[in-house]
């Protein structure tokens, strides 16, 4: 480890001009850097029509981007920024961070910190304020799928939200890069559940390091107030978020076939009854 580490921030975007540029004027912000510590940001633009790379190379002409076809989203486009930046040099850290992640001024030293008072050997996910509500929104997860509220402290997570982790190189070399089967969701919680598989560990931040709103409305497939068709169409697509059959890949390989199968049936008995789910307030599968 030098002493002015190299850390490789990842992104990805599409058609979210406004956000993606403000994202990387916080991120270039950031006290330290060029001094404490070296950022190279690899971005994919995911084919985005709204001006975005246009808009970067004026006002960020360092920032590396790479073309998307428009079929990647989240977690393909995560890994390819991931592959390409591994490819250009042996980064001390890499950094995911969402387009609509905000950074505190000091985000990126804490992250230092809490790697460092974990012997860099474990991911660190930075929890994320709601401007909104002033409550967390993003974070690490305790066993019982409750977020974890930062404390001072280090706190182990038992999987991780992927708005914004800190992965020093020894999780990097260890665990890889993002599961490229997984096209938008599920890498993320996959990742962290990885880690765990490979006995190292992930922690949340000790603050929070920067705010993201959180996406609280029910997706297409659970609305009642939409026609089944559009129901359907919407599980199935990149964003509906329990895809069955990377839902049921994900959950194979983690908790067990039956839990799979359990969860791939009641998906689908959502899709068809929404308004028992609705009735009884509850948004995941337990």
């Amino acid at each position: 480890m030098t002493s002015n580490p190299s850390i490789a921030v990842l992104l990805t975007c599409h058609n979210r001009k406004e956000k993606t540029l403000q994202c990387l004027s916080k991120l270039y912000a950031q006290q330290g850097v060029e001094v404490d510590f070296s950022i190279e940001v690899f971005l994919v633009d995911d084919a985005s029509t709204d001006g975005t790379v246009a808009a970067i190379n004026i006002q960020f002409p360092n920032v590396n981007i790479i073309s998307g076809d428009g079929n990647l989203y989240w977690n393909r486009g995560m890994h390819l920024a991931w592959q390409t930046a591994a490819n250009t040099k042996d980064f001390d850290y890499y950094l995911w961070l969402n387009d609509d992640t905000y950074l505190f001024s000091t985000a990126l030293q804490s992250l230092l910190n809490c790697s460092q008072l974990s012997n860099r050997r474990s991911a660190i996910c930075g929890s994320t304020l709601s401007v909104k509500t002033n409550t967390i929104s993003y974070g690490g997860f305790s066993k019982d799928s409750k977020l974890l509220i930062p404390n001072g402290k280090l706190q182990e997570a038992y999987t991780i939200n992927g708005n914004c982790v800190f992965i020093p190189k020894y999780v990097f070399k260890t665990i890889g890069f993002l599961d490229k089967r997984f096209p938008h969701a599920i890498g993320d919680f996959e990742y962290g559940l990885r880690i765990r598989k490979h006995n190292l560990s992930s922690f949340i931040s000790t603050d929070y390091v920067g705010s993201c709103e959180s996406n609280d409305k029910l997706p297409l497939w659970c609305s009642p107030e939409v026609s089944i068709n559009q129901r359907i169409k919407s599980l199935y697509s990149p964003l509906g978020n329990s895809h069955p059959y990377y839902y049921f890949l994900f959950e194979y390989e983690y908790y067990g076939v039956w839990t799979a199968i359990k969860h791939f049936l009641t998906i689908h008995l959502r899709l068809i009854f929404p308004t028992i789910w609705i009735l009884k307030n509850r948004l995941f599968f337990k």
